[in-house]
């Protein structure tokens, strides 16, 4: 999935560092993913720990972990995989209000895209109702729907606008693709909640933070996909059909290092390992001073290229250099 901030080409990275700091055995130890995304960091720690905590704010996400990360036993699915892939479109919610061809004049999906979305998104709920799917099959189907419609959306990168012309990519069928997961003989947890009344009801070994680290609002930015995994009933609200959400105050100036103070400061882990950049609202030596003020700090830095979309049919345009941050502090 085309996320802001992912770490997919920083988890061997983080992975490695936390290794050389914790030491190289992780079996008995427990990994806290607080702010968790698409789930790459967790995912990339998931065999290796004891047990890996998930949380993130966001349904969309809390729906991937769920999945990725919740799951951890077989699940037989290839038949519903199957099925779904086979079900004529249906006028539902995201045909109404997000396809051309709808009530509105958003086109985040093309019309016969919008209209599986629908199909797969009603049948997948029906299965559950009737219990002819466990809530693990579920999660699996419903990652696999998340995941597959990204991969068509009519969007630059994120879902604050859709595109006035269909691109390449979303002109294509929707196709469900299995969101398959690392098997385990742990069980993990997987929590939806806000990450500073979260960290007063867990502890563990190792906290990793990986939080936003400028005003772009998560429930903004991904609002669609939000949108999918609830299926809910709301009026959605100007050019570019917006769900309620609740703002991060890590994406408020004026707010970001008092929560984060308090974060660290209420965190029963050994070791924190917080995840930040050189475009961030709290500069290098404002992090440093707080965190110094609860342990042993250390820094550690990596330059990477990343990629800003451009609104052009390229999602991924433009490269820069950005210089990644990982803040240590053993509590």
């Amino acid at each position: 999935m085309n996320y802001i901030g992912s770490k997919y080409k920083l988890s061997d990275f983080i992975k490695s560092t936390v290794q050389e700091v914790v030491g190289d055995t992780l079996k008995d130890k427990v990994f806290c993913d607080l702010f968790a995304g698409t789930g790459i960091v967790g995912k990339s720690f998931k065999t290796s720990v004891k047990q890996v905590i998930s949380n993130d704010l966001e349904y969309y996400s809390y729906v991937l972990n769920r999945n990725y990360i919740g799951n951890h036993i077989k699940v037989d699915t290839s038949n519903y995989i199957k099925k779904l892939n086979l079900l004529e479109g249906k006028k539902g919610f995201v045909y109404k209000n997000y396809c051309k061809g709808g009530e509105s004049d958003r086109q985040y999906f093309s019309n016969n895209n919008g209209l599986k979305v629908d199909a797969i998104r009603m049948q997948i709920q029906s299965w559950l109702t009737s219990k002819e799917i466990n809530e693990n099959v579920y999660y699996f189907l419903l990652a696999s729907l998340l995941e597959s419609a990204d991969k068509v959306a009519n969007t630059a990168s994120v879902y604050g606008a859709y595109l006035k012309q269909l691109k390449k990519t979303a002109q294509k069928e929707i196709e469900i693709v299995p969101a398959n997961f690392e098997i385990t003989k742990n069980t993990h947890r997987v929590y939806n909640q806000d990450s500073n009344t979260l960290i007063n009801q867990i502890e563990g070994d190792i906290l990793y933070l990986d939080p936003p680290y400028n005003a772009r609002q998560y429930g903004a930015n991904y609002h669609i996909l939000n949108t999918i995994a609830k299926y809910d009933t709301f009026v959605p609200a100007g050019k570019t059909g917006l769900r309620p959400y609740k703002r991060s105050n890590y994406c408020k100036k004026g707010e970001v290092a008092l929560v984060f103070e308090e974060l660290i400061k209420n965190a029963k882990f050994d070791y924190i390992f917080f995840s930040y950049n050189n475009e961030g609202l709290m500069a290098e030596e404002e992090i440093r001073l707080i965190m110094k003020r609860y342990g042993k700090y250390n820094l550690v830095t990596t330059a990477y290229q990343r990629f800003k979309a451009d609104r052009t049919e390229s999602r991924n345009h433009k490269a820069t250099t950005t210089t990644e941050y990982l803040h240590i502090l053993e509590k």
